[in-house]
C-alpha cells in the first residue's frame, strides 16, 4: 500500500451496515385509496447519524422548497420537546414531539403537496455486502459519507415491493425494502434475479423470459414480478437515485409544481367571481 493509500485508509472505515434514505410518494390525487406509490432511493451513508441528517435536506437537494408543500413536518429526535412552528402562506411546518408523531413508525419527514401527493422519507438498513468504505469522524466533518470505487457516482439498489391484496384490495397495503446496494449495475441485476425463487410462486415473470422479449409490462426498472398462492404480489426492481436522472427528477417536481399552478389558477378564478 502506498503512503497516500495508507493515509486515505486511515481516514475511512468499512461499516458493517449501510443506511439508505428512501422517499415514498403516494399519489392520492389520482388514486385516493393510496395504492399508487413510487419509491426512490435518494442516497446512502455509512452511519445512521449521517443518514438522518441527510434526510432533513434530501427534498431540498432534489430542488424542492418548503413552500412547495401545504404541510411539511420533520420528526424531532426522541425526547425532544415541541419546536417552534414556522409558517408561510403556502406551507405550515408542524412542530410535534417524537412521542406524538402522527406519520408512522420509521418516517423521518412528511410533506403533502397541494393536490394531495404525500411524500415520506425513511431510512432502510442493509449489510454492507460490497465492503464499501465511508469517511470516519463526525457527521459535521463529513463522517459517514461513502467513498465509491471505480469512479462511481452512485449505487444501484435492489428494491423489493410487496403488495398484499388480501389485506386491502385497493393495493394500499404495501411495503418496499432494499435487498442490496451495488456499485455496478450488472451485479445489482444479477442479485435482483436471485431475490425470489421461481418455484415458490404461483406466477413468476422474469425480464429475461422469452415471452417478454421486446414487451415487458411491469416497468423499465422491474426485473422480476411474482404472485404467491396467498395473493401477495411482488416486484423486484433495480433503482438508481433520481438526482442524476433529469427525467425522473422532472417527474418528481411535476407532481408538486403542476398542481400548485392549477391551485393558483383556481384561486384567481374564485377571486374574480367574488
Amino acid at each position: 500500500m502506498s503512503g497516500l493509500d495508507s493515509y486515505t485508509a486511515g481516514m475511512t472505515e468499512v461499516p458493517e451496515n449501510l443506511f439508505h434514505t428512501v422517499l415514498t410518494v403516494v399519489d392520492l390525487h389520482n388514486d385516493p385509496s393510496g395504492g399508487t406509490r413510487s419509491y426512490y432511493v435518494l442516497g446512502t451513508h455509512g452511519t445512521l447519524e449521517a443518514a438522518k441528517v441527510y434526510s432533513t435536506v434530501a427534498l431540498q437537494e432534489l430542488g424542492f422548497h418548503r413552500d412547495d408543500f401545504d404541510d411539511y413536518a420533520a420528526r424531532p429526535a426522541p425526547g425532544a420537546g415541541a419546536a417552534a412552528s414556522a409558517s408561510t402562506a403556502a406551507a405550515v411546518e408542524q412542530a410535534v414531539t417524537a412521542e406524538a408523531w402522527p406519520h408512522g413508525e420509521g418516517v423521518l419527514l412528511f410533506a403533502r403537496a397541494p393536490a394531495g401527493h404525500e411524500f415520506t422519507i425513511r431510512i432502510d438498513t442493509t449489510p454492507n455486502n460490497e465492503s464499501l468504505r465511508a469517511r470516519a469522524g463526525s457527521t459535521g466533518s463529513g463522517g459517514g459519507a461513502l467513498l465509491l470505487p471505480d469512479g462511481a457516482r452512485f449505487l444501484h439498489y435492489v428494491l423489493q415491493t410487496t403488495v398484499d391484496y388480501n389485506v386491502d384490495r385497493t393495493g394500499a397495503a404495501q411495503s418496499a425494502e432494499i435487498e442490496g446496494a451495488y456499485v455496478h449495475r450488472a451485479d445489482a441485476w444479477t442479485a435482483a434475479h436471485r431475490c425470489l425463487d421461481r418455484d415458490d410462486y404461483a406466477e413468476y415473470d422474469s425480464r429475461g423470459d422469452a415471452e417478454f422479449l421486446g414487451e415487458w409490462p411491469y416497468g423499465e426498472d422491474v426485473v422480476v414480478h411474482a404472485v404467491a398462492d396467498t395473493g401477495q404480489n411482488f416486484q423486484v426492481a433495480v433503482k438508481t437515485p433520481p438526482h442524476g436522472d433529469e427525467k425522473r427528477r422532472a417527474e418528481l417536481k411535476k407532481t408538486v409544481k403542476r398542481h400548485k399552478a392549477e391551485e393558483a389558477k383556481a384561486r384567481v378564478g374564485r377571486d374574480m367571481t367574488d
